[in-house]
């Protein structure tokens, strides 16, 4: 999972959510930063039951935030869920190749671009392809270059 801040930088770009069955986000600025929220259909909790750890279920789980806008929340993806967007915003380019290589621990992203290859490098392979993510949304939306630039390895 990416960092909420990588998350944010997502969203300001232009990564559009429609929230499924297993989906993680934050809820930024209401003093929940640090905790990760899953859509689920059913609350499922540790608990003790006559002092052993057992897992209870809830139906629905009572909570001050009776409802939250999508828009409110951050979308935490997922690598897989970051991989099928990066693919589908290379293939909307014209591009049917990209890779991720790890070595010497760090993984990177690599995809051809206007005739030169680009490179995205992290420790974590879903930062890999969330900053290759990240340029191309920020080229969607005309950026110059310059400000392209900032994750590329």
């Amino acid at each position: 999972m990416i960092s909420l801040e990588s998350a944010r930088e997502l969203k300001e770009a232009g990564l559009t959510w429609q929230p499924a069955q297993g989906d993680k986000f934050a809820i930024p600025d209401r003093g929940l930063d640090d905790k990760i929220f899953v859509i689920n259909d059913m609350a499922v909790i540790v608990a003790l039951v006559r002092d052993v750890p057992a897992v209870t279920f809830h139906g629905t789980a009572e909570w001050a935030l009776d409802y939250l806008y999508v828009g409110e929340a951050i979308w935490l993806p997922e690598e897989s869920q970051l991989r099928e967007r990066l693919r589908e915003e290379l293939k909307a380019q014209g591009i049917r190749a990209f890779d991720l290589v790890y070595a010497e621990g760090s993984y990177t992203c690599r995809f051809g671009w206007h005739g030169q290859v680009l490179a995205f490098s992290a420790a974590d392979a879903a930062e890999a392809y969330a900053a290759a993510l990240l340029y191309m949304l920020r080229a969607r939306g005309g950026r110059s270059a310059g400000q392209l630039g900032d994750r590329l390895a």
